[in-house]
């Protein structure tokens, strides 16, 4: 990929200086918004027909004869409904590169156009690994079950008070554990096989496909892997490590003065700071990936830090060494080794900038709860079970607004980061590294 040679794709140094501002991220937000509206407007509407559609059918699916097959199918369509969020998530964000500056720059640096599918590939394990890692499928499963009861509100308390199982809004849990391991094995095997082939760079789909045998992988194991742990819960609460360790928490809040105190305001106070924080990094990661400035692994998190030297020595240690050690620290990596990524691209905007868009981000979903709760207000009526028909819209318009300025935010986010970063580096007179370069090894994502 050739590197920006010219400044033609940039807004000239003094009359556009604004526009580089940490502080014009709302505005340039709006901006994308303003061209973009249309498409963003499509690909939301497509993506929640879709997602309405696999949730009804799942719920529908999830009785009748053949209990234990029919739940298979559930899940399979559940998978489909989170890969219709990646879908949506990636659309969204692709049809507005074209009115980013980094983009245009780009393409005077003679940068071919990516296809939606060649950033969808590329997309998709890591959205994969935080879509479920940071409990954004709970909403999934939560419209899987409103749907699934109001298909027949009655139902739930007729067999109730019979005392039969009805299974209304227990679709994805009523998998038998055999069931749930046999087919959690052959998701394994299709996770595997395409995520070998997408390692090595082949296959247009290899990385979807391995995210659909990610994600089926988790959904189907949940029964088999939960009545394991039902089962051995008391024996694990009862083992002597275990309560050693609760002996100790219990001796350290008696003697050290202020830890409980401590403790409980870092539990009251840490909720809100996945919230503010590691939740807005997390989308941000996937903007970032979208537009293909973003490597998944730990080693270029740590370039050029003192922790790449520490890195090398782990190379040169014994292969079981650094087996374990992958295996210890995957759940860690996995969670905020992407953050890590998006936060340090982000912090070479400068500080304000990754500020304000946590603010704007928490201050957009709040706005959005008033929002639907004025929608709900202005609809109210005397008539009973009116809400049945206006909830619907209300929710449909209260999320579109939130999700549409969201994706543009996070748009623009990346947009200023990457500008910044390429402008400031041709002032200092080094050669300026393009956010969709390649890594030492790794093709770039639009050869």
């Amino acid at each position: 990929m050739r590197q920006v040679s010219g400044t033609s794709a940039l807004p000239a140094p003094r009359r556009f200086a604004w526009m580089l501002s940490p502080y014009a991220l709302p505005l340039h937000a709006l901006r994308i918004l303003a061209k973009c509206a249309l498409p963003l407007i499509i690909w939301f509407s497509l993506g929640r027909l879709v997602r309405w559609g696999l949730l009804l059918l799942a719920a529908t699916v999830s009785h009748g004869s053949w209990y234990q097959a029919r739940l298979v199918l559930v899940m399979f369509l559940f998978t489909l409904v989170v890969m219709t969020s990646l879908a949506t998530t990636v659309g969204m964000l692709y049809v507005v590169r074209e009115a980013l500056l980094e983009t245009r720059a780009r393409r005077a640096g003679g940068e071919a156009k990516e296809s939606l599918l060649g950033a969808l590939n590329r997309t998709a394990l890591v959205f994969a690994g935080i879509y479920t890692t940071w409990g954004f499928v709970k909403e999934d499963a939560h419209d899987f079950m409103n749907i699934d009861m109001m298909r027949q509100p009655d139902r739930l308390v007729l067999d109730g008070g019979s005392g039969d199982k009805s299974g209304v809004m227990a679709g994805l849990m009523n998998l038998d554990p055999k069931v749930s391991l046999a087919t959690m094995v052959v998701a394994y095997g299709v996770k595997w096989y395409f995520g070998r082939r997408h390692e090595a760079g082949n296959g247009r789909f290899s990385g979807v496909l391995a995210t659909f045998g990610e994600l089926a992988f988790a959904f189907y194991g949940i029964n088999a892997v939960g009545a394991v742990v039902g089962a051995r819960s008391d024996w694990i609460g009862g083992r002597s490590a275990v309560a050693a360790w609760h002996d100790l928490v219990a001796g350290a809040e008696g003697g050290i003065p202020g830890w409980q105190q401590v403790s409980e305001w870092l539990g009251e106070v840490w909720p809100y700071v996945i919230e503010a924080l590691a939740v807005p990094l997390a989308w941000l990661t996937v903007g970032i990936l979208v537009y293909g400035a973003y490597a998944e692994d730990t080693q270029t998190t740590i370039r050029g830090t003192r922790l790449e030297q520490a890195a090398v020595h782990l190379e040169r240690t014994h292969d079981w060494t650094r087996r374990a050690l992958a295996k210890l620290s995957a759940g860690w990596t996995g969670r905020w080794i992407p953050l890590l990524n998006s936060l340090r691209l982000t912090a070479r905007g400068g500080a304000p900038l990754f500020g304000l868009f946590a603010l704007c981000y928490v201050g957009l979903h709040i706005g959005g709860d008033f929002l639907g709760r004025a929608g709900r207000y202005l609809t109210a009526s005397e008539e009973p079970y009116l809400w049945f028909a206006t909830g619907e819209p209300v929710g449909y318009v209260t999320d579109l607004v939130v999700t549409l300025v969201t994706m543009c935010l996070i748009a623009a986010t990346f947009d200023l980061a990457a500008t910044r970063a390429r402008t400031e580096g041709r002032a200092e007179g080094r050669e300026p590294v393009t956010a969709g370069s390649a890594e030492p090894g790794r093709p770039s994502p639009s050869s």
